[in-house]
């Protein structure tokens, strides 16, 4: 690393060759160097094919250096295309310091500059790539490259107050962790990233300790610059907008665009916040959804038989790969576009081992059924008629109680099992269906409640009951209660008012529900060692205390609050 940067000042230029790589058919040119318009510099790889006509090229961004990282593109190079990775500015043999999400959208669109002045460039340029890189593509679409002409993001994190390093203004322990594997070194570190025990002891001695969130990363002992810059950002401000596409900039995005998620993708609300706004802002897109029961890696083509307890339909198991060198064929070399894609929203229906199409992603939007939050003073039910009668469902939560550390550390967050975790938390069910019936769509509602704080940070999430006792976890959803109207600027609540916030969330499912199952919604309040904990006193919550917690939390569910449920009946 040091003789290539050595190199590069010796030659004073925005860029060198090494010698070439053979790699089993390929010709690897690593330790690219491009200076950029403000002085810095960021490296780059290509992977070339034996062709020596100017070619289409596959960009590839990551923040992720690994030698490994030719198989990204690999089956393009082996198939007519030009692969490169480009690094995140700071990483492998770039010089500058490392800011994740910062830069990307001017840096990749120099990047691209330089790519079509080469010989070997048709002027054409493709994107792919997930998480990070799924973003990086969303980044350079928002100053959107003439030779830009199709992305394909995967499992695409949504930065900001999406899914990192928020989930709906409430921050995350895991940013840390993911922030020390990347900004460490030039490289990663991913041996400290993949030492869950250090974390979680980390995360423990944090909850148990009552510190404030901003001391997280001390308590690791380790200090990140970032993630107290981060902090300093809990609304989906100016420094978040700059680095992804804002509201009318998704208008001028006028190429193809092939997304990628799964329902169990952690990224999910990162996809599909791109994807609605995208039609939002532009109707006339040409954008493709592919969602199936993956994970975060399933939606990277790294499909699973078996996902968290749950066995997967086995129509599931596509060929994404392939799927992706069609796309790239049909919108860069004019071939036929790929067959699987029968619709806008391509999606499977678990249970039924089969896949649905849509135009829209408001599939079911018309056929919701609503269930109200009922408390018959016997029982708590989701029912489809609401009480004439006021009620209220009562939970009290006491956030100075860390007692529970270890169980909530030890949870396994099955999708499919008979165990369901019940503290801190209320229970509505409705009654066993008659009939079978296809929930495909977002669930969405409102809350009405009244605690005696000025915030909360609030959860629901929506299981299947079968009639063999089995919990199929459908759909969850957080928020930070000031934030659930604008997550742009806080709202505080007034202690005792009844307020009501809109359950809002970017999510999509598809399963059939089957005949002598319940639908069961679980609200509750977020209390973990895995999250920011808002003690409710209004402050910015990364400063608050356990000394703020003061009295435990109380807070009533009133029976004006519901949820509606998409439904498609056999």
């Amino acid at each position: 690393m040091e003789k290539s940067f050595l190199i590069y000042f010796l030659f004073a230029c925005s860029f060198f060759f090494p010698q070439k790589i053979e790699t089993k058919g390929m010709v690897v040119r690593d330790s690219i160097i491009i200076q950029t318009k403000d002085k810095a510099t960021l490296s780059l790889t290509l992977i070339f094919n034996k062709n020596q006509e100017p070619q289409n090229t596959i960009l590839v961004n990551t923040i992720y250096p690994d030698r490994k990282n030719i198989d990204l593109v690999k089956n393009f190079v082996l198939n007519g295309y030009v692969g490169a990775i480009l690094h995140t500015k700071g990483k492998y043999l770039s010089d500058s310091s490392i800011e994740p999400f910062e830069h990307e959208a001017d840096d990749i669109n120099e990047a691209i500059s330089w790519i079509i002045k080469q010989p070997w460039s048709n002027g054409k340029v493709g994107m792919i790539g997930g998480s990070y890189l799924g973003f990086s593509q969303w980044a350079a679409a928002k100053r959107l490259h003439p030779a830009l002409r199709t992305i394909v993001p995967e499992a695409a994190t949504g930065v900001g107050t999406m899914s990192l390093p928020m989930n709906n203004n409430i921050f995350m322990c895991y940013s840390l962790q993911w922030l020390d594997c990347v900004t460490s070194n030039k490289m990663v570190d991913t041996k400290s990233f993949y030492d869950n025990a250090k974390w979680n002891s980390i995360f423990k001695k944090w909850y148990e300790s009552g510190k404030s969130f901003r001391k997280l990363d001390s308590i690791g002992g380790k200090p990140n610059v970032i993630f107290q810059k981060w902090l300093n950002h809990p609304a989906y401000d100016e420094y978040w907008k700059k680095m992804i596409p804002y509201k009318d900039e998704f208008s001028k995005i006028n190429i193809p665009v092939l997304s990628v998620t799964g329902y169990y993708d952690v990224d999910k609300s990162g996809v599909l916040y791109y994807f609605k706004q995208h039609y939002q802002y532009n109707q006339n897109a040409e954008h493709y959804l592919i969602i199936g029961s993956y994970d975060h890696w399933g939606a990277q083509g790294f499909i699973k038989k078996e996902l968290r307890g749950y066995k997967t339909d086995p129509v599931a198991s596509i060929d994404l790969n392939k799927i992706w060198l069609e796309w790239f064929d049909y919108i860069l070399k004019n071939k036929p576009k790929p067959e699987f894609l029968k619709d806008k929203i391509n999606f499977q229906v678990m249970g039924a081992n089969r896949w649905g199409s849509a135009h829209s992603i408001e599939v079911s939007e018309k056929n919701k059924i609503r269930f109200y939050l009922e408390n018959d003073g016997k029982s708590l039910a989701l029912s489809p008629s609401k009480n004439k009668k006021e009620n209220f469902s009562f939970l009290k939560v006491d956030l100075k109680d860390k007692t529970d550390a270890d169980e909530l550390l030890n949870l396994k967050y099955n999708i499919l099992d008979h165990f369901i975790y019940t503290k801190n938390n209320l229970f509505f069910k409705t009654k066993p269906f008659e009939h079978p019936f296809e929930l495909t769509g977002n669930f969405s509602g409102n809350l009405s409640f009244s605690i005696n704080k000025k915030d909360v940070d609030l959860y629901v999430s929506l299981y299947e009951e079968t009639s063999e006792g089995q919990y199929f976890l459908l759909s969850s959803y957080v928020s930070r209660a000031s934030f659930a109207k604008d997550n742009e600027k806080r709202n505080l609540l007034t202690p005792g008012k009844i307020e009501t916030i809109p359950i809002n969330n970017y999510d999509f499912i598809s399963k059939k529900i089957e005949k002598g199952s319940r639908l069961v919604l679980i609200t509750g309040i977020v209390k973990s060692p895995f999250w920011q904990l808002n003690y409710g006193t209004g402050k910015d919550v990364s400063d608050e205390t356990v000394a703020d917690a003061n009295e435990p939390l109380e807070i009533k569910f009133y029976n004006t609050s519901f949820v509606e449920i998409p439904i498609l009946k056999y």
